[in-house]
């Protein structure tokens, strides 16, 4: 088994997930990325290896909790055991309000952004806990740390919960040496914003941080002594009330 430890990153076709698994091989990780999108995915794989890393595709739907497993066993036979976790896999919808969101919108968007989140975390903490090293980064929101009213109430709600499992992790797992980070960044320029209501043009995306600070954070909690631990971490562009 090779010594070079692995990370996976879900979410990895764009945005902070492909910037995040850029980050992480220029650390010395063999980086899996998986997403839903076969073609995106193969492209943050070229842009690792264009970084001097070692990539592995993996195209999942994290809400297909079969597909899953099957990620998972597929990284652990190709490679070795999950030791990092970059959790950017995320969903939100325009319908945002009690007045006029969608039911069955609210249930996709909590299992993408909360229930998928711990599919795969409790896929990754056997071989976590028999390593004695785990690092595991949630990539949450700013709206989880102080009232989004834009955001949209599923959205809040799913990614408000993340904290709580966060400190759960580290509650229960820190004696196992794994840690977790609650990453909240706030506005972000990436192709996400096009499911806001209105989706702000390039003058408001200009003063909104990009997916290279995301990644910059994430490289920061993952590059941080074993005993170290960021429970949470809040990331706000100048401005952003």
């Amino acid at each position: 088994m090779s010594e070079t430890p692995v990370i996976w990153i879900t979410g990895g076709g764009s945005g902070m997930g492909r910037a995040s698994a850029v980050e992480a091989a220029k650390a010395g990780w063999r980086v899996a990325v998986s997403g839903r999108r076969a073609e995106a995915v193969e492209a943050t794989c070229a842009a690792v290896r264009e970084a001097g890393g070692e990539a592995l595709a993996v195209p999942v739907d994290v809400t297909d909790a079969a597909a899953l497993r099957d990620a998972h066993a597929t990284i652990v036979e190709e490679w070795a055991p999950v030791t990092g976790l970059v959790l950017a896999a995320g969903l939100n919808a325009p319908r945002r309000a009690w007045a006029d969101q969608s039911a069955d919108e609210f249930a996709a968007i909590v299992d993408t952004n909360l229930t998928s989140v711990a599919r795969v975390i409790d896929l990754v903490l056997p071989g976590m806990r028999e390593a004695r090293a785990g690092n595991i980064v949630v990539v949450s929101s700013r709206s989880a740390w102080r009232f989004s009213p834009g955001a949209g109430v599923a959205y809040m709600s799913s990614k408000s919960a993340l904290g709580m499992l966060v400190a759960s992790l580290n509650d229960q797992e820190n004696r196992n040496g794994v840690k977790a980070c609650h990453l909240c960044p706030g506005d972000v320029d990436t192709e996400f914003l096009g499911l806001r209501p209105n989706v702000p043009d390039a003058t408001q995306r200009a003063s909104m941080l990009s997916a290279s600070d995301i990644a910059r954070s994430v490289r920061f909690v993952l590059d941080s002594p074993h005993h170290v631990r960021i429970d949470e971490l809040v990331i706000t562009p100048l401005g952003q009330n």
